[in-house]
C-alpha cells in the first residue's frame, strides 16, 4: 500500500509539471506573436537588406531636405549689380617748370567700378580724356593785302581762351557721343570754348566770328598747344584703363584740369575730375616774382644786363691802335 502511494504522488507530480510547462510555452507564444517595435530591426529580414533600406531612406531624407532650399535659391533673385561709375587721376600733381624745362609727359589713368567688360579688347565702354589749360583773354587780328602790303585789318578780341587743350578718347568722339553732347561740354576741337568779348561780339556780325575761332585752332595746333588724339586711351584690363598726353614747352604756366568721361554706347555713365599745377621753380620763379614786384628794377637791370652783354660781346672785334 506504502510503494502504491508513492508512485500514485510521483505520477501526480508530473502531470501538475507538464500543465505548468504547457501555460508558460502558450505564454511565449503569446509573447512572440506581439507586434514588433517599429525602432528595432527585423531579424526575420537578411542584414544586407536592412542597411540597403537604411541607405536609401537616408537619400530620401537628405534629398528632401535640400530640394525646397534649391528651389528657395533658385526662385530668389539674384543681387542687383551696382551703377558703374569711372575713377582716374594723374600720375604726377606738380610739375616744376625751371630754366630747363623741355616738356614732359602727363599719363591719366583710372579704372571703372562695378565693370560689366569681358575683356580689354571688347570695347564695351569708351573713355574721352580731356586736358584743359587756364582761361586767358586772347586778341585775333585778321591781314588783309592792301595795295601788295599785308596790313591787319580786323580783329576781335576773346574774353576766354584754354591756354592749352588736348583731348584723347579710344576712338574718334564723333563715334562716341552725338554733337549736342559735345558741344554743351565743351568737347573736340570744334568745340572749345572761346568766349568774344561782348564788344567785338557786339561790333562784327553774325557768322564772321567763326574764322577767327578757327584761326585760333589753327594757329595753337601749329604751336602744339592743342591737341586731338584719337585712339589714345587704351584699357589695359576689364576695368583698368590709361592715357598719355603730351605738355610742350611752351606751355603756360598755370593750373591743369583733367575731365574723364564714361560712355557705353552713346550713354554718359560717370565723369571725373583732377587737377595739375604747373609751377614755376628755381630762377625762373625768382624772375616771375621779381618783374611782378618790382617792375622798375626788374627793367632797370634788364637793360644794364643788355647793355654788359653787348660790351663784352664787342670786346674781341676791337681794332688794335696801330703803334
Amino acid at each position: 500500500m506504502r510503494r502504491r502511494g508513492t508512485q500514485l504522488r510521483l505520477w501526480l507530480g508530473l502531470v501538475a509539471a507538464a500543465a505548468a510547462w504547457s501555460v508558460s510555452a502558450d505564454g511565449a507564444r503569446a509573447q512572440t506573436t506581439k507586434k514588433p517595435d517599429a525602432t528595432l530591426p527585423d531579424f526575420g529580414q537578411p542584414l544586407r537588406k536592412q542597411k540597403g533600406d537604411r541607405k536609401s531612406k537616408a537619400k530620401d531624407d537628405a534629398k528632401a531636405a535640400a530640394q525646397p532650399a534649391a528651389e528657395r535659391a533658385a526662385d530668389k533673385p539674384a543681387p542687383p549689380q551696382g551703377k558703374e561709375a569711372v575713377e582716374a587721376d594723374v600720375s604726377t600733381r606738380t610739375i616744376a617748370v625751371t630754366s630747363a624745362f623741355t616738356g614732359t609727359e602727363i599719363v591719366v589713368f583710372g579704372s571703372v567700378v562695378n565693370s560689366r567688360q569681358p575683356s580689354p579688347e571688347a570695347g564695351y565702354y569708351d573713355v574721352i580724356v580731356v586736358l584743359e589749360g587756364l582761361d586767358a583773354p586772347l586778341l585775333v587780328r585778321r591781314k588783309t593785302n592792301v595795295a601788295g602790303l599785308w596790313v591787319n585789318t580786323d580783329a576781335v578780341s576773346f574774353e576766354t581762351a584754354p591756354s592749352y587743350y588736348a583731348i584723347a578718347s579710344t576712338r574718334p568722339i564723333e563715334e562716341i557721343a552725338d554733337d549736342s553732347f559735345l558741344k554743351r561740354n565743351g568737347i573736340g576741337l570744334e568745340y572749345v570754348r572761346l568766349a568774344p568779348a561782348a564788344q567785338s561780339a557786339a561790333e562784327t556780325r553774325a557768322g564772321e566770328i567763326k574764322p577767327f575761332k578757327d584761326a585760333i585752332v589753327r594757329l595753337k595746333q601749329q604751336d602744339g598747344l592743342f591737341l586731338k588724339q584719337d585712339y589714345a586711351v587704351i584699357f589695359i584690363g576689364k576695368s583698368l584703363f590709361r592715357s598719355s598726353i603730351t605738355l610742350p614747352a611752351n606751355v603756360p604756366v598755370g593750373p591743369l584740369t583733367a575731365r574723364v568721361f564714361l560712355f557705353r554706347e552713346g550713354e554718359l555713365l560717370s565723369t571725373f575730375q583732377s587737377k595739375v599745377r604747373l609751377e614755376r621753380s628755381g630762377i625762373e620763379l625768382w624772375l616771375y616774382r621779381a618783374a611782378m614786384n618790382h617792375p622798375f628794377y626788374y627793367g632797370l637791370g634788364a637793360v644794364l644786363v643788355a647793355l654788359l652783354a653787348g660790351l663784352l660781346a664787342s670786346m674781341p672785334f676791337r681794332r688794335k691802335p696801330a703803334t
